[in-house]
């Protein structure tokens, strides 16, 4: 695999053919790397809604300023953030650790204790934007690993989130929406697709030091 033919290939598709599905192996691919992304300090404050139904999605194009790829697309992957981060996240991530790794509790203790103050030292504000830094990783993640499977992909910030949440009823699960990224297949009308990616040059990209 040329990744960075890959990476090439891929853009913000603007129109998918809505008759092409992912495959649930595809999906999982996607689950597999959403879970598998980069967080900060590992706590995973972050969540992925994977929304196929396409009467809720339909719903869900208003909201997202009638982009028609939130219908259109095979599935709508709304990346998510806890409504806030509480001491018994931390605790519940350690105890994983101690479980998945056997870890003793003596090791554990001290950066657990650490964690706890930094967050209880934070407003809600920013643990709110530290979490909303991780869903931008993950969005990151996502579409490299769209690009590598030949998935279309594109990356959101227009959508009213507060309605967002309010359809799919994030706050029931104490979640707040980020970012959406609708996939599919592209469709072989969308003219987007064949324009030469613009890009500044490596050397103006890139500082050597």
């Amino acid at each position: 695999m040329d990744i960075i033919k890959q990476l090439k290939w891929r853009y913000a598709t603007k129109k998918f053919d809505a008759t092409k599905k992912l495959s649930s192996e595809k999906l999982d691919i996607l689950k597999q790397a959403f879970n598998l992304t980069a967080t900060s300090f590992g706590l995973q404050t972050i969540k992925l809604i994977i929304v196929e139904d396409e009467s809720l999605r339909q719903s869900l194009v208003a909201h997202a300023y009638n982009q028609k790829q939130v219908l259109e697309a095979s599935h709508l992957l709304v990346i998510c953030m806890q409504e806030d981060i509480l001491d018994t996240d931390v605790v519940a991530y350690y105890n994983n650790i101690k479980t998945t790794r056997n870890t003793p509790e003596t090791i554990l203790r001290p950066y657990r204790e650490d964690l706890i103050k930094m967050m209880q030292n934070m407003s809600v504000t920013e643990r709110l934007q530290w979490s909303k830094n991780q869903a931008y990783i993950a969005l990151g993640n996502l579409m490299t690993v769209c690009a590598i499977e030949g998935i279309d992909s594109c990356p959101m910030e227009g959508f009213l989130p507060e309605a967002i949440d309010k359809t799919l009823q994030l706050s029931k699960m104490g979640l707040k929406s980020v970012l959406l990224l609708p996939v599919g297949y592209r469709d072989e009308t969308d003219i987007f697709a064949n324009f030469i990616k613009v890009r500044k040059s490596i050397n103006e990209a890139v500082i050597e030091l």
